[in-house]
């Protein structure tokens, strides 16, 4: 990077990129997509609007508007998929208050759906990935399991009710758990999303110079995701086996943590929650924030330790 508008590139793998206009507003920007990881089109939009938010909601920002990424195969499948894909996608963008303004489609035979979202932010209310603090608490605020989940549905051993609450959470923005912690004031955040919590929050760890110490056990994770991975280690994607792998290196496990707590904790997610690390003195404020904030969950999953350059993260149970 050369230009010094340039406020967050890719040094510190932050959730989005930022460029100062003046000493008071900086661009925020971000661009995601995804294939079809559930069945009705309309669901499937929603879920990849919310998840291109999800990175501007991290960092404490404000989208304003997006353009959408499209990949479609018109002369393979109906138009009613692509019209119902879009209209998920406008009506969760219309409930994030961001207008969609344009965007790009490309002819491809599996479908792609995503946005590239603008925001705005002070320059000096940023929420970096990489400023954690010694001493901080570590809140989740959805639960993990989505790529189990998703896995289940693609083999169709998956219940509806157990789709259905996939897809609320995966849906759900992000808007109030970073409006919260926003208004209570934080050390650092991010969001969950493929390289599942234990890469995410490796990345923190990492960036910020600190360790840190998981509760496997306080970890939400929803149950359908549990009895699949409980049933058959094998229930869980590859993405999510290759995450683990990655992560050994720099993580610690306690010897009575199981296989299938592992994988779960590296699942790899989509549109999941925010990881947000909140000064201990705090804690009992962020808490309450979220709960008030609706956030789907507000759960403390563990705290940064001592300074440590390697990112060390111990899970204990």
């Amino acid at each position: 990077m050369t230009n010094p508008n340039v406020l967050v590139g890719i040094n510190t793998g932050d959730d989005c990129a930022v460029y100062q206009i003046t000493e008071e507003l900086a661009i925020i920007q971000t661009v995601d997509y995804f294939t079809p990881i559930v069945d009705d089109p309309y669901d499937y939009g929603a879920i990849a609007v919310a998840n291109a938010l999800s990175d501007v909601y991290a960092m404490g920002a404000k989208p304003l508007f997006a353009l959408n990424v499209v990949g479609f195969h018109t002369r393979g499948m109906p138009l009613e998929i692509l019209i119902r894909m879009m209209k998920g996608g406008g009506d969760k963008a219309r409930e994030a208050g961001v207008d969609i303004v344009g965007g790009h489609t490309i002819d491809d035979k599996e479908p792609k759906y995503g946005l590239s979202v603008t925001g705005v932010i002070k320059p000096g209310e940023i929420v970096y990935n990489s400023t954690a603090q010694v001493g901080d608490v570590l809140f989740l605020t959805k639960p993990l399991g989505v790529g189990i989940l998703t896995t289940g549905i693609k083999r169709g051993t998956v219940s509806e009710a157990a789709i259905a609450r996939g897809v609320e959470v995966m849906a759900a923005l992000n808007r109030s758990a970073s409006e919260a912690m926003v208004q209570v004031g934080v050390n650092a955040c991010t969001d969950i999303t493929g390289y599942g919590l234990l890469g995410h929050l490796g990345e923190m760890t990492r960036g910020s110079g600190v360790g840190a110490r998981i509760h496997a056990r306080a970890v939400p994770v929803m149950q359908a995701a549990r009895d699949l991975i409980d049933a058959d280690l094998n229930a869980v994607p590859g993405g999510s086996k290759n995450n683990l792998d990655f992560v050994r290196q720099f993580v610690n496990f306690d010897p009575s943590i199981t296989e299938a707590e592992r994988l779960i904790l590296a699942d790899a997610q989509t549109s999941g929650g925010l990881l947000i690390s909140c000064p201990a003195g705090k804690a009992d404020q962020m808490e309450q924030a979220l709960k008030d904030a609706g956030t789907i969950i507000a759960a403390r999953i563990g705290v940064m330790e001592a300074e440590d350059d390697t990112g060390r993260i111990d899970v204990v149970p």
